[in-house]
């Protein structure tokens, strides 16, 4: 087994992606908001902290590596999941990539001569070599940039604090008296948060790789994610407001926090700034790696994704997910040459998305999953609140900036026309035989192409699903049916009852035979074996049947279930 993350090592891994906002979050806020940017920060940490129930209810009861498509998958249909994998995917390709990028962008104030193109792929070939390494080696790398990250910021909270102790509150005055936008300090407020909220990118990441990190983790690394931005974002923008002019903060936005140090501090600060801030970006480029082996791990699991990419080196690492990563990052640099405000605008829109298909996962967990233990709960007034904050700023983005809302269609787009494809090839592959069929036999190298299509279709439907049941009725047996008829590419049905000598199963004997002829296009196969539910039965009969766990369903358990749903290895729950 690989060694697991600890609280300190999974907090950096995230924390990195989420707490580099910081470097840029002051600046695009203060450009809407003004003098009342802290506010709309305030605001967001408001946001976050709703999150933060909704985040452990979900993950507390799923402890499985996916985040939102683990939540949906697990409460709705394949599809859905699928659009919250896509959406998730390219928001972690368009923070490595911009992360990479906005890197070198401050190297280069330090180093002139470095091209900045070519030194991005050289962030992001080292990070992919880094995560094909391993977890636990890559996770001591961002404990070491976090460490550094949180010193260097809170140095230059203490520097700011004191120019401000020294030469007074004049400026801050001057900026509080600038006048608002045209619309007035509501206008102000609400477009200084839908801008804010990039801010809180990356709090997503830590669902990604929970079956990483140890018992009892997670939660923490949610508070310790929510402590450092809620502290950082507001005050900086607090302390930009008091030091410089609202006019030189907008002229300095790709690098206020360096101008600020250079103000507050001089050379030496501004120097360690821009250090830091080359370091800590490239931690965010590591956490997309780590956040996506994650998640394409677990698709490529459900088939949703190519099997080929699960093959693992010799230290446990999917590296063709990895590499395949890398090339769609690669892909994406060079089409668009780094340019960050099509970047932007899939980042911007892929994330809040994500969150707020997270939220939605969070109230059908509540609806459709009631019986599942979960160590926390989130009251679904707060949920609606989080999910509507998250809405408006997706609105909000969208006012700001139309044009990028467009890019991010053009990437979405592509992407779910790929899922859809893959989720949907057995009946593609059956309308390319019956296509072929219609030719007759003028082409001959159309009955060749005909029979490897019905060999590949045979391969396809050969993998069987198994459902445990316990001597469930009629009605509960015909949703699993309907639910496998419309989610699954697979028509194999073993349908599992762990008998006992209390057991009599002529009802549901019955109940099977009659599914049966109801659904013919599903082979439905009745076992009855002796034992008890749990991890080493599910683990003997995977072995035994060759049928991965991922591919087993039960329905939800109850508050006196024995064990844990990550103890069952990924056995889904779809009743």
């Amino acid at each position: 087994m690989s060694k697991k993350l600890n609280q300190l090592q999974a907090t950096a891994i995230c924390g990195n992606d989420i707490s580099s906002s910081c470097l840029y979050v002051s600046a695009l806020t203060i450009a809407y908001a003004g003098q009342y940017a802290w506010v709309s920060l305030l605001m967001v940490a408001f946001v976050l902290f709703l999150f933060r129930k909704i985040y452990a209810e979900v993950v507390g009861a799923l402890p499985l590596n996916g985040g939102a498509y683990n939540v949906l998958l697990n409460t709705t249909t394949k599809q859905t999941a699928s659009f919250a994998a896509c959406l998730t995917i390219l928001s972690y390709m368009a923070t490595a990539v911009i992360s990479a990028y906005e890197a070198m962008f401050y190297l280069h104030e330090i180093i002139h001569s470095i091209p900045l193109i070519w030194a991005t792929i050289g962030v992001l070939l080292l990070f992919m070599s880094l995560t094909i390494i391993g977890i636990g080696e890559s996770a001591n790398v961002a404990v070491g940039i976090f460490i550094l990250h949180v010193v260097s910021l809170s140095l230059l909270v203490i520097t700011g604090i004191w120019f401000v102790i020294n030469n007074g509150l004049a400026i801050f005055q001057l900026n509080w008296n600038t006048p608002v936008l045209a619309g007035g300090v509501v206008t102000a407020l609400v477009l200084g948060f839908s801008a804010a909220m990039l801010g809180i990118s990356g709090f997503e990441s830590s669902a990604n790789f929970v079956e990483e990190q140890k018992d009892g983790v997670f939660p923490k690394t949610l508070r310790n994610m929510w402590r450092v931005v809620s502290f950082f974002n507001p005050t900086i923008a607090l302390l930009a407001l008091a030091i410089l002019p609202i006019i030189s903060i907008n002229e300095h936005r790709e690098s206020l926090l360096s101008f600020l140090a250079q103000t507050a501090g001089g050379n030496w600060l501004a120097y360690l700034i821009s250090v830091d801030a080359v370091l800590v970006l490239g931690g965010a480029v590591l956490t997309s790696y780590v956040g996506v082996t994650g998640l394409g791990e677990r698709i490529a699991l459900d088939r949703i994704l190519p099997n080929f990419l699960l093959k693992k080196n010799a230290r446990g690492v999917n590296y063709r997910i990895v590499i395949g990563f890398f090339v769609l990052c690669l892909s994406i640099l060079l089409v668009t040459q780094g340019d960050l405000a099509s970047l932007a605008g899939v980042y911007t829109f892929s994330f809040l998305a994500v969150m707020a298909l997270f939220g939605l996962g969070n109230l059908l967990l509540k609806a459709k999953r009631q019986r599942l233990p979960r160590p926390e709960k989130a009251a679904i007034f707060s949920v609606l609140v989080a999910i509507s904050f998250t809405i408006a700023a997706f609105i909000g983005n969208m006012y700001l900036n139309i044009v990028s809302f467009f890019v991010f269609l053009k990437y979405l787009i592509p992407a779910i026309a790929l899922i859809l494809v893959m989720l949907n090839r057995a009946q593609l592959i059956k309308w390319l035989i019956f296509s072929i069929g219609k030719m007759g036999n003028r082409f001959k190298k159309s009955i060749f192409s005909n029979l490897k299509l019905h060999r590949l279709l045979v391969k396809i439907n050969a993998h069987e699903l198994v459902f445990f049941t316990r001597g469930d009725n009629v009605a509960v047996l015909n949703r699993v049916m309907i639910y496998v008829e419309e989610n699954e590419v697979t028509k194999k049905l073993k349908i599992v009852h762990l008998a006992n000598e209390h057991s009599n199963n002529d009802n549901l004997k019955r109940d099977i035979e009659v599914l049966d002829r109801a659904y013919p296009e599903i082979d439905i196969d009745f076992v009855e074996i002796d034992g008890q539910f749990g991890p080493e039965i599910i683990e003997q009969l995977s072995q035994d049947w060759k049928i991965p766990k991922n591919f087993m369903f039960m329905g939800s358990p109850g508050d006196r279930f024995p064990y844990r749903i990550a103890e069952l290895g990924g056995v889904r729950l779809i009743m």
